[in-house]
């Protein structure tokens, strides 16, 4: 396996295995990854009836999609409605909008038909402003949402301090549609779904290779199985091995550590989070924490030098909690793991043509519990052959390689560097000196 164990597979019972493919198969469609993406198009292809077959290189949810936060975020990372309909146009872009703001609706929906309980939690989501630019900013994308009819609200600068804990803030974007989940309790549930609904699933199946077969396209395996079908679909996230490299090469791949604290006691969680509300500010150096069923604090990061980063981010970030939270101790630390976001090149989802009826979808970006549960109602009507691959929801885009993909790996390093400056520059400018000196910590040098 080679990662560390996550939170979510350490308390997450019941782990369903899936049997590796060992002799040639035929399928209509074959979706090669095992994370929230895959298993969405699958579950929604099987519920239609079609024949889909699921091929997860290792086991489901061992990627990204069990290796994150557990926010559910209907919204993008680093866009607006006024920015997405300005890149996409009016039509194309309210059809991604629709999609993207239904989905914490659907996720949730799909955690109650899970039978989930605790485990999802749609306590809402906050995104407090650092700065009064970045409150007009909020204050603009509010009206956006609230114009599509989205359950999204403005609160004032005192009222978001007080809901979070952190006094710097000048007040937040809330969403009543958001929350959290157990992302590997979530991708396990899903996968029992599809495979109740007909979907053929196989672990520790990778492809290593993809070419034409006549109508169709015949898929190696490093089993030595050859899986055969009509469309393919690779939902592979930042993997860079084997077919997945063909993907891998279109995005940025980014980093993140993650940390959950041992419980905190009920007085000290409703003195910070009295509505238990995830948070995630707007800050490049990024804020964020959640509380998980059993009152644990999780909070995430980026390093600028990745080497050795593990140990040195788990006391990092739990210091940066206890500064930024105005706890009396640095909470000890329970579990440390590592993820990779997929980062497209304008933070929006996309699909990309690799073939006649070979396609590959991203959409994490930051936003990927949503965002991907997305995906099956978006592309399978294409995989499914009743919607031409540039009329989906998701905006299809050239299949181009990330120019000089070396060097752009080390990107999101330069632009936290050069976002913590900024960050701590309008933080003192618009709270004063002894505000800005309890800013946070500088978690990462």
């Amino acid at each position: 396996m080679n990662e560390p164990p996550t939170l979510w597979h350490a308390v997450t019972p019941g782990e369903t295995r899936y049997s590796a493919a060992i002799s040639d198969a035929a399928t209509d469609v074959l979706v090669i990854g095992g994370g929230f993406a895959g298993l969405s198009v699958a579950l929604e292809l099987a519920n239609s009836g079609t024949d889909v077959t699921l091929i997860e290189a290792r086991r489901i949810a061992w990627g990204a999609s069990g290796r994150n936060a557990g926010f559910v975020v209907p919204n993008f990372s680093r866009a607006d409605p006024a920015s997405v309909t300005a890149r996409l146009g009016r039509e194309r872009g309210r059809q991604l909008l629709d999609l993207v703001g239904r989905g914490a609706d659907t996720v949730f929906d799909h955690a109650a038909e899970f039978s989930l309980a605790e485990q999802a939690d749609r306590s809402g989501w906050l995104q407090p402003a650092h700065s009064p630019q970045m409150a007009a900013v909020l204050q603009r994308r509010v009206a956006d949402w609230q114009a599509l009819g989205r359950p999204v609200t403005w609160i004032g600068r005192e009222e978001a301090v007080a809901r979070t804990g952190v006094p710097i803030y000048h007040g937040a974007l809330a969403d009543a549609s958001g929350g959290v989940i157990n992302p590997v309790a979530y991708a396990r549930a899903m996968a029992a779904a599809a495979a109740s609904a007909g979907a053929v699933i196989h672990e520790e199946t990778a492809a290593t290779g993809v070419a034409p077969d006549g109508s169709g396209w015949r898929i190696a395996t490093r089993q030595g199985a050859s899986l055969r079908a009509r469309r393919v679909l690779l939902a592979t996230n930042a993997e860079a091995l084997g077919a997945a490299v063909q993907l891998a090469r279109l995005i940025v791949p980014l980093t993140v550590y993650q940390i959950a604290t041992a419980p905190l006691p009920a007085e000290r969680i409703a003195a910070i989070s009295p509505r238990r509300e995830a948070v995630s500010d707007t800050r490049a150096n990024i804020f964020t924490y959640r509380f998980d069923a059993d009152d644990r604090l999780i909070s995430g990061g980026m390093a600028i030098l990745p080497f050795g980063a593990q140990r040195r981010m788990a006391r990092r970030i739990a210091a940066r909690l206890a500064s930024e939270l105005g706890l009396a101790d640095v909470p000890p630390v329970e579990h440390v793991w590592t993820g990779t976001a997929a980062v497209t090149r304008d933070f929006l989802p996309h699909l990309f043509a690799l073939g006649d009826g070979f396609h590959a979808v991203s959409a994490c970006n930051g936003r990927g519990v949503a965002m991907t549960t997305m995906l099956g109602q978006a592309l399978a009507p294409m995989l499914r052959g009743d919607v031409a691959q540039d009329q989906t929801a998701v905006p299809l885009a050239p299949a181009r390689s990330i120019p000089f993909r070396a060097f752009a790996r080390a990107a999101p390093s330069a632009f936290l560097v050069q976002g913590m400056l900024r960050d701590r520059a309008e933080i003192r400018q618009s709270n004063g000196s002894h505000s800005a000196a309890r800013q946070h910590v500088e978690y990462e040098r």
